[in-house]
């Protein structure tokens, strides 16, 4: 029982409490109100009750306020107890009963109760504007209710287009392997660069959804009220097999609506995922997608069961609100409305599910298109080969997910971890690209200095840069921490090794210079030019700078 019957009952007791007083104290002669008289003629206790019920005692004509009238009026000649007019009242109930009958409406109203008498208003509106059969007011509401919505779909496309167009010039929002970042220091900075670039919000994708359900079990639950409440007309007003909607379905074609709504859940499940980029993500992303499709597609055994057990105005609801999600799920997947939408291409290849999906990757193997491999096949080396050839052409969002891939098969593939951090460095992702350029220097250095000559070469490598990015970052203590590392390691033999021992050499008397440490940088920086004399412009710069500093 909801807030109707709370209103009947309110306008059954109103005419006790709405009697004017004040004209029965003014009419009834003082001897009747004396104390003595109303008790010796009137059983309160017994008959009071039954006022509350009583119809004819607002209607009853008193002429006179004077003694000489009293004959005319006996308190005691009113029937209050009789039973004919009681139930002539329409009011059959105690006043024990009555109470707690309206204390539980009271205590069942609910916090929703406002929005589901405004639906209800305006679906009465509509039908006493029109004169429409129940059915088909409920039936033109839905289609109403889904145009209104329907704007808010297109803007969630338009934002869902801007996000795969700029999410690959983010970072990930979780810390790659060996990073060495936090989860909330990585997504502190994902969502910095997120906002700096004007991407939109990743929520923006549960926009629909979250105005679609509220306004699906609004509907739904006001038409179930209306039907159960026995709402007037909805006794009459169905058509075919469903006259009556406040009745469940019954008779020979009782199947007939359960069928319709659990056939329409699975025809929207298999159109929503048909083409849809989701469904071309393999690995754990893939895995739980399709675990995902397959609890909607099991819920359609629940649903038809549901449909058995609700009334069926909520089912004529729930079967227009299915079909236009089929008519809408068709249609805007049409490539030319689409189009004028602005959409974007339902058929365009998923550029980046997350920052390392490589899952679904395949490359051409030595350039022959009929012969693809897929890159989880590879191994470390032939990914860090691939992701060169890459960078070399300037395929930076094509070739970090290639080295990750390296790393996760290989933690100890230090080479992998130093180009990445090369390459993070470049698109000015500098924490991660520190992260893992110090993680590369740990491997290193777990056994002390390495002897190898690809081992030297590496951690040259990885100390150099590490400095670089710590001191673009504005650390410049823990950048010439780095550099200065590289003093302490002999002169590498191998030529490739010492190009790289001399270039780190220069780096790190340009930032000795600029703290200040003259003496020093030009020490360091004549050591190169003894190696490469071409590079000695450096050192008479370095000089004339120190020229210019000692005249001012």
């Amino acid at each position: 029982m909801g807030v109707p019957k709370l209103i009947t009952l309110i306008r059954i007791i109103r005419p006790i409490s709405s009697y004017p007083t004040r004209s029965i104290h003014s009419q009834i002669p003082n001897s009747l109100l004396t104390p003595t008289n109303l008790i010796s003629n009137f059983n309160f206790q017994s008959q009071y009750k039954l006022n509350l019920g009583f119809p004819s005692f607002q209607s009853l004509s008193i002429h006179t306020s004077s003694d000489d009238d009293n004959e005319g009026f006996n308190f005691n000649d009113l029937e209050f107890n009789k039973e004919s007019d009681l139930l002539n009242s329409g009011f059959d109930h105690s006043p024990d009963e009555v109470v707690k009958e309206v204390i539980s409406v009271v205590d069942n109203v609910s916090w929703y109760d406002p929005a589901v008498q405004t639906v209800v208003s305006l679906l009465d509106g509509f039908h006493g504007l029109t004169n429409l059969p129940w059915w088909i007011v409920i039936a033109s509401s839905t289609l109403a209710l889904r145009l209104t919505i329907l704007p808010v779909l297109v803007l969630q496309f338009s934002k869902a287009k801007q996000i795969s167009e700029l999410f690959p010039k983010l970072p990930p929002p979780l810390p790659p392997p060996f990073s060495g970042k936090s989860i909330r220091e990585q997504f502190l900075l994902f969502r910095k660069e997120r906002k700096a670039i004007g991407c939109p919000s990743y929520l923006w994708n549960f926009a629909y959804i979250s105005v679609q359900i509220p306004c699906f079990l609004l509907w739904m639950h006001t038409i179930r009220r209306m039907s159960l409440d026995q709402h007037p007309g909805f006794d009459c007003g169905g058509a075919l097999w469903f006259q009556n909607l406040t009745q469940i379905p019954h008779g020979s074609f009782a199947v007939t609506f359960p069928i319709l709504i659990a056939g329409l859940h699975y025809v929207n499940i298999q159109l929503s995922f048909r083409g849809s980029s989701v469904g071309k993500v393999t690995g754990v992303m893939g895995k739980l997608f399709e675990f995902y499709k397959l609890y909607l597609d099991v819920l359609t055994i629940p649903i038809f069961v549901i449909g058995f057990f609700l009334p069926q105005g909520s089912l004529v609801y729930w079967v227009t609100n299915s079909s236009i999600t089929v008519i809408q799920s068709l249609s805007l997947q049409h490539p030319t409305l689409r189009e004028k939408l602005g959409l974007p291409d339902k058929n365009a290849s998923v550029k980046r599910v997350t920052s390392s999906s490589t899952d679904n990757l395949e490359i051409s193997y030595l350039g022959k298109p009929e012969q693809r491999v897929n890159v989880q096949n590879l191994l470390p080396d032939e990914l860090l080969s691939l992701s060169v050839q890459l960078l070399s052409k300037g395929h930076h969002d094509r070739a970090l997910p290639l080295l990750r891939l390296a790393i996760e098969k290989d933690p100890d593939h230090v080479r992998s971890m130093v180009v990445l951090g090369q390459s993070l460095m470049q698109k000015q992702w500098l924490p991660e690209s520190i992260g893992v350029l110090e993680h590369a220097v740990r491997k290193l250095l777990v056994g002390g200095q390495p002897a190898k000559e690809e081992e030297v070469d590496l951690l040259i490598l990885a100390s150099t840069w590490a400095g670089v990015t710590n001191i673009k970052k504005g650390k410049n203590k823990e950048g010439l921490e780095h550099l200065e590392r590289i003093t302490q390691i002999e002169e590498p033999v191998d030529p490739k090794g010492k190009a790289h021992y001399f270039d780190g050499l220069v780096l790190l008397s340009s930032a000795l210079f600029n703290e200040g440490r003259k003496v020093e940088a030009e020490e360091y920086l004549r050591k190169v030019v003894a190696y490469d004399p071409s590079k000695n412009d450096l050192l008479q710069q370095l000089l004339e700078d120190e020229d210019d500093a000692k005249t001012h």
